[in-house]
């Protein structure tokens, strides 16, 4: 009996894996300004078919949260490119499944600090004697 050994098409990959898709998506997310009005964050999920050749067409939003981030997940995954496969000429077509991710941008805390100024000795005018301090939260 010959030792067979089961030989699985070679599916397409990401160039650099897992983690370069990330900063690709960190570096190129664009957060929609509806989205940012509503405060709308959450995760989209697409698929998407992916050729032999690296090219992803046919993507479909799965379960979106709206305000302009489903249409901006779109975006990103169709600029997405993977390494061309070759399975011995078997053309093979994957679906792959995305994750995107929209979270607001952390709430920025501005401290504005108000000094009395220095009396001189000549001015008559009067400062006053406390000292204020402001947080605004933007």
């Amino acid at each position: 009996m010959k030792n067979r050994t089961k030989k699985f098409p070679k599916l397409p990959e990401y160039p650099g894996g897992k983690e370069a898709f990330r900063k690709y998506i960190k570096e190129n997310l664009v957060y929609p300004q509806e989205a940012l009005n509503k405060q709308v964050e959450g995760v989209v999920y697409l698929t998407a078919d992916v050729d032999d050749n690296g090219k992803v067409f046919n993507v479909n939003v799965e379960n979106g949260i709206g305000a302009g981030c489903d249409e901006e997940a779109v975006r990103l995954v169709k600029g997405v490119h993977y390494y061309a496969v070759k399975n011995k000429g078997i053309r093979v077509k994957t679906k792959k499944r995305f994750r995107i991710e929209f979270k607001l941008p952390p709430k920025k805390e501005v401290n504005y600090k108000v000094v009395p100024e220095k009396k001189e000795n000549n001015s008559k005018k009067a400062s006053p004697a406390n000292v204020y301090t402001y947080s605004v939260k933007i």
